[in-house]
């Protein structure tokens, strides 16, 4: 899978020249670091951290030495390092490399897993769509700090891609929670307008955050963080039908600026607000 992921993952940021090497780091999430990398030659000598780090290869061909054997990862496939193991990277061609991971603490991923041992993934390079469109929700784009509710659903899903790709069989969800779902989508309708976190739906519920994701999806299809979503979005789609700036529809509607109210708005509905403006004005 040898092509160019670039303009999926760029995102709001700037491109450099090919020769530029940098490292750009996103707005911090507890125990959640992100970063986008580009280096020419060899950029890391042999080191071990502890913390997980999982990537997406974009551009190039990365190259690590890793648990006694030379990695190559290409665009479009996912790196999986575990905490505490020794390793290297770079480029492995002349052309450069780019690509964009996340170091995660163990911590989060034991308080989703419940007892479980953490995921050892044997293969540090793998090529699954699912599990680099997750890591991707989260890269892209960097410039953008991560919501509460988004990160629960993310470690959620991430713990049981890992799970699946470390040979370890996924923990069955049992009864659906149909009640303690109801309660959580009653409340986020309730508190559209704002900000809403993982540790209100916990009290709301009963559940704690990794359960009530896995419960929520088995009952509506959806995350709690995408739900809330795009109950903003409605609303801001009737702003803008009743003639409202966009500028203030946007603040309004509970996103943190234009470009980020922009992007979601055109993901869900296939079109700029500028342009649903338009139609709706004409019509």
């Amino acid at each position: 899978m040898a092509h160019d992921l670039g303009s999926e993952a760029l995102g709001g940021l700037e491109r450099s020249c090919a020769e530029d090497d940098r490292i750009v780091s996103a707005p911090g999430a507890t125990g959640l670091e992100r970063i986008e990398a580009r280096f020419h030659g060899n950029a890391f000598e042999l080191h071990r951290h502890d913390t997980y780090a999982i990537g997406v290869t974009l551009d190039g061909v990365q190259r690590f030495h890793y648990r006694g054997a030379l990695r190559h990862s290409v665009p479009g496939q996912v790196i999986v390092l575990h905490p505490g193991e020794l390793h290297d990277g770079g480029a492995g061609t002349e052309d450069g490399l780019r690509y964009r991971i996340l170091y995660l603490e163990p911590s989060l991923l034991l308080d989703c897993l419940h007892g479980s041992p953490l995921p050892f993934v044997k293969d540090a390079v793998v090529s699954d769509p699912q599990l680099r469109g997750t890591l991707l929700s989260a890269l892209t784009p960097l410039t953008e700090k991560l919501d509460d509710l988004f990160v629960a659903d993310f470690i959620a899903q991430l713990a049981q891609q890992l799970k699946r790709h470390a040979g370890q069989p996924a923990k069955s969800a049992g009864k659906i929670a149909w009640r303690a779902a109801a309660l959580a989508r009653d409340y986020l309708e309730e508190n559209a307008e704002r900000p809403v976190r993982s540790d209100e739906l916990e009290a709301v519920t009963g559940l704690d955050r990794y359960a009530l994701s896995r419960h929520f999806r088995a009952t509506y299809s959806t995350s709690p963080h995408r739900f809330l979503l795009m109950r903003r979005l409605q609303r801001a789609r009737r702003m803008i039908e009743a003639g409202e700036p966009l500028a203030e529809t946007a603040v309004a509607a509970g996103f943190s600026d234009q470009s980020h109210f922009n992007r979601h708005f055109k993901k869900a509905f296939g079109l700029t607000p500028g342009r649903w403006a338009t139609l709706v004005r004409d019509a």
